[in-house]
């Protein structure tokens, strides 16, 4: 089992970049698929994207595409998030997240098997 621990977040203005960290333990971090989602006050938790084990696949919200990306570095069990032109409409609290298998980038909750607490980012306009 992996533990997760993001990282990043903070008050920004629209416009602005943030960069989003997920630290993992555990000695098969490789061999998950990762995903960042988000929650935003008095809504559903919902996908922002997701990569696979050997980073050569990834997906994205389209609400996000082009301006989010994310990234991983095994050798530093860590996946990213880089966040450019950042909007109001961004505020919320992301979470990264671990699905054990490594079949699909699934864009459901419920198919990750592990969270990490959250970190929140507020694009103030």
């Amino acid at each position: 089992q992996v533990q997760l621990v993001e990282s990043g977040g903070g008050l920004v203005q629209a416009g602005d970049s943030l960069r989003l960290s997920c630290a993992a333990s555990g000695r098969t971090f490789s061999s998950y698929v990762m995903g960042w989602f988000r929650q935003a006050p008095g809504k559903e938790r919902e996908f922002v994207a997701a990569i696979s084990p050997d980073s050569g696949t990834t997906r994205y919200a389209d609400t996000v595409k082009g301006r989010l990306t994310i990234s991983r570095d095994n050798a530093k069990n860590t996946v990213y998030l880089q966040m450019n032109s950042l909007k109001p409409e961004d505020t919320a609290v992301y979470y990264c997240a671990a699905r054990y298998r490594r079949d699909y980038l699934s864009r459901s909750t419920y198919d990750y098997d592990q969270w990490g607490q959250g970190t929140q980012v507020t694009v103030s306009s």
